[in-house]
């Protein structure tokens, strides 16, 4: 499974690791059909290392999980920090994860086995070159806003994949949001 990340800046398509990480895929996805990341900023941009969205607030201290608190990590072995474009949630400490994600912009070796790595970048690596040449002000926050407007999320049921297709809705209280709806397992229609 696949999902586009429409920024102000241009699109980045991410391949989801949905089986060797299923509570992650799972709740990044629920997250993305949901629409809770759309209009979200990304707070922390560091040039050579990665940037860092998914909170609702902008501040870097929000964000939650499907489940309304924080999960476990999920670290592979064949999931590395090992290239360009590699997806992982951000968290504050072993298994501590919530809806905060970042983008390698280069190989972070030192983060294996620390953040779980959910996806990779498979297009759009022109927009994270454009991302990674923003200037920062204090605390490693872009001085020009860099937006994810919305989220496409692509299926091919074909591929095999078990990964989930998503039915869900997110409710807002005072900058706090709430996953509300039910995860389906993608089938192939005999209508198709």
């Amino acid at each position: 499974m696949s999902v586009t990340l429409h920024t102000n800046l241009g699109d980045i398509k991410c391949e989801i690791a949905c089986d060797e990480v299923p509570k992650a895929a799972e709740n990044f996805l629920a997250l993305c059909a949901s629409g809770y990341y759309d209009g979200t900023i990304f707070h922390r941009n560091i040039k050579g290392f990665m940037i860092q969205g998914g909170d609702p607030t902008g501040t870097g201290k929000g964000g939650t999980s499907i489940w309304g608190k924080k999960f476990n990590d999920e670290i592979r072995e064949s999931l590395k920090h090992n290239a360009r474009g590699i997806l992982s949630m951000a968290n504050s400490g072993p298994n501590t994860n919530g809806s905060q994600f970042f983008i390698t912009y280069a190989k972070q070796p030192h983060l294996n086995g620390l953040y779980t790595v959910f996806g990779r970048v498979i297009h759009g690596f022109e927009v994270l070159d454009l991302m990674e040449k923003t200037q920062t002000g204090q605390g490693d926050r872009p001085l020009a806003e860099i937006r994810i407007n919305r989220v496409t999320i692509h299926s091919n049921p074909l591929a095999g994949s078990t990964c989930l297709s998503l039915s869900c809705d997110h409710r807002s209280n005072q900058d706090n949001y709430m996953f509300v709806g039910s995860i389906l397992e993608l089938g192939v229609s005999d209508d198709l």
